[in-house]
C-alpha cells in the first residue's frame, strides 16, 4: 500500500497533469501534512497506522448552517387597507354596462350550480344553492326596509361586506345598502328568491358551511 502511494509518476503522466516531479520523501510529507490537515481529530500515531493496514477514507466536516425562524407574512390590517384603498371603486369605474357581462357570467354561474334550473327543479333545492352562492354579479331589488328611503333600490352587487352590499344602479350610481332590517328579492329565469339580510350578515366566503333556515322574518 504505501509503495503505490509513495510510487513516483512517469514523465508523460507528470506533464499531462501539469505536477512537479518529487522524490519519494517530499512525497510522504506532503501526504503526511494533507493528512493532518483533514483528520485534524487523530494523532499522527493513528494515521501513520491507518497508512500501513488499509485504505484511507477521508471525512468531511460540513458546517452546520442555523436554520433562521421564517417569519410569517400577516395580510394588510383594516387600516393598511384603508389607507391604500384597496376595495374602493373608481368614479369612472362606476358605470352599469360596464357590469353587465359580470352578471352574465354570474347567471351561467348560478345555472351549472343549479343544474341547469330546469322547470322541475325543487325550489327549496335552488333556494339552498342561492343562499350559498357567490352573489357578486347577482341584480337585485330591496324590496322591504326599516327605512323607506332604501326600498325600490335595484342594481347588481358589486361588492359583498359581512354587514353591507355595494349596488351599482342603472343611473350610474354606487349604493351602499345595509343588510339588517332589509329584505333584498333576486330573480334568475323566472325564480324569484327573497334574502332576509339580518339573518344574512356573513361574508361571503363564510357561506358556504353555514345552514339558512328557508323562512325568515323582518321586524319593520
Amino acid at each position: 500500500m504505501e509503495g503505490l502511494l509513495y510510487s513516483r509518476l512517469s514523465g508523460g503522466a507528470a506533464g499531462e497533469l501539469s505536477a512537479q516531479l518529487q522524490g519519494p520523501e517530499e512525497a510522504k510529507a506532503f501526504v503526511s501534512a494533507f493528512l493532518k490537515r483533514s483528520m485534524p481529530k487523530m494523532k499522527d500515531e493513528a494515521i501513520q497506522d491507518m497508512l500501513t493496514r488499509k485504505a484511507v477514507v477521508l471525512e468531511h466536516y460540513s458546517k452546520k448552517k442555523k436554520k433562521g425562524k421564517r417569519k410569517k407574512r400577516k395580510g394588510f390590517t383594516a387600516k393598511e387597507r384603508r389607507e391604500l384603498r384597496l376595495f374602493e371603486i373608481e368614479p369612472e369605474q362606476r358605470r352599469y354596462a360596464l357590469f353587465l357581462p359580470l352578471h352574465e357570467l354570474w347567471k351561467q354561474y348560478i345555472r351549472d350550480l343549479c343544474y341547469g334550473l330546469k322547470p322541475d327543479a325543487q325550489p327549496q333545492m335552488i333556494q339552498g344553492k342561492l343562499l350559498k352562492a357567490d352573489l357578486h354579479g347577482a341584480i337585485v331589488t330591496v324590496t322591504k326596509s326599516k327605512c323607506p328611503s332604501y326600498v325600490g333600490i335595484t342594481g347588481i352587487i358589486l361588492q359583498e361586506m359581512k354587514h353591507v352590499f355595494k349596488i351599482i344602479t342603472k343611473e350610474d350610481k354606487l349604493k351602499v345598502v345595509p343588510k339588517l332590517n332589509n329584505v333584498f328579492s333576486l330573480e334568475i329565469d323566472g325564480f324569484i328568491s327573497y334574502i332576509y339580510g339580518s339573518k344574512f350578515q356573513f361574508r361571503a366566503s363564510e357561506r358556504s358551511a353555514k345552514k339558512f333556515k328557508l323562512k325568515g322574518t323582518i321586524d319593520l
